[in-house]
């Protein structure tokens, strides 16, 4: 597809969500005008997919960006990360923009590690050196990108050799095993927990994380949407086309991108979505001690942080409010319910 037509065009486009966020429950911070960056892959000459990602990053914000609606309009891809950022750790630099990259693997991370300045000497000492002289910023993000990238290594996959392949099922076990080592030494110092989405490709298989490290709340908001085909139905407004059971296209976000209902499905708390070489998507519970069906989590953490998101209602209406939207996140609906699931009954 055309990177305008996710970045730019939609009226609600990942560039609109950064400085008009009206369906974040936390008002007091609807902007990310802290840098941006978006990362994909093309093909070669003679038609093959490229390995490495071609990355764009800036620190301007990304509504201002004169070289990113030039850009967009104009590349195609078929595998887009695209991330804008609202600054927690590190200072304002290019190189603290996601996505990261090393060879042809791509990195994402919304959220935070919690205590990750009394842990950050720890995970240091774990990662493999030649992995931590990658990292060029100060973000927590980076250096789980660079503990990523170790525990691909130590479980026997070179991540710096480009005839490496990556299958779906070693991308996501390498995740959940940084999720795991992440999480051990986050306990060792808080208890204060930390939100985990992380989204990681390999330019041909996408593993994307929902997590939180508690029990009882729920983590930054995803969703997922496919389709045969993705087009726009009249200017600014696009929608998910299903001509038959066909999974052309695969949307993974923090925030829904169109203003359909139906198009999107929410990614239950805890659990981990893949998307493999052949579009399939598949979801698997992130089950450990922070995992039960059985509870009905809170939304209250992840909206405090600015991280729950809605699906958008189209309005012509630029002054709308938040409390005139009819958000499928409206606090008398229990969480589990907007989620797609019940509370499951206790034996």
């Amino acid at each position: 597809m055309v990177l305008s037509d996710l970045l730019t065009k939609p009226a609600h486009s990942i560039i609109n969500q950064s400085f008009d966020s009206r369906l974040r429950l936390d008002m007091r911070n609807p902007i990310n005008g802290d840098g941006f960056g978006v990362g994909y892959y093309v093909s070669t000459s003679d038609g093959r997919d490229s390995n490495d990602p071609c990355v764009f990053k800036a620190i301007t914000p990304a509504w201002n960006n004169v070289n990113l609606n030039n850009l967009s309009r104009c590349t195609q891809s078929k595998l887009v990360f695209a991330h804008v950022r609202a600054l927690t750790q590190g200072v304002l630099s290019e190189s603290n923009c996601h996505p990261f990259f090393y060879g042809k693997i791509m990195f994402m991370h919304n959220g935070g590690v919690s205590g990750f300045n009394n842990i950050k000497k720890q995970l240091i000492t774990h990662i493999d050196n030649q992995f931590f002289m990658l990292i060029q910023g100060s973000t927590d993000s980076e250096c789980c990108f660079a503990l990523f990238l170790d525990t691909l290594y130590r479980m026997g996959y070179n991540p710096s050799d480009s005839t490496v392949k990556f299958s779906h099922k070693i991308l996501r076990t390498a995740l959940l095993k940084t999720i795991a080592i992440l999480k051990d030494y986050q306990l060792s110092f808080t208890t204060e927990p930390s939100l985990l989405n992380f989204a990681v490709t390999d330019g041909e298989s996408v593993v994307v994380s929902r997590y939180v490290s508690l029990k009882t709340d729920e983590a930054a908001s995803l969703y997922f949407s496919t389709g045969s085909k993705f087009f726009e139905y009249e200017p600014g407004h696009f929608k998910m086309e299903r001509l038959n059971r066909s999974q052309n296209v695969v949307f993974i976000l923090s925030e829904p991108l169109t203003f359909e209902r139906g198009d999107w499905i929410t990614v239950p708390t805890n659990t981990i979505l893949t998307i493999t070489k052949s579009n399939t998507v598949l979801m698997h519970p992130i089950k450990d001690e922070f995992y039960d069906l059985n509870i009905e989590r809170s939304s209250g953490l992840a909206m405090s942080k600015g991280l729950i998101g809605g699906v958008p209602i189209k309005t012509d209406d630029p002054h709308i409010s938040m409390s005139n939207i009819d958000s499928d996140l409206d606090s008398s609906v229990p969480p589990l319910a907007r989620e797609g699931r019940t509370t499951l009954p206790v034996n």
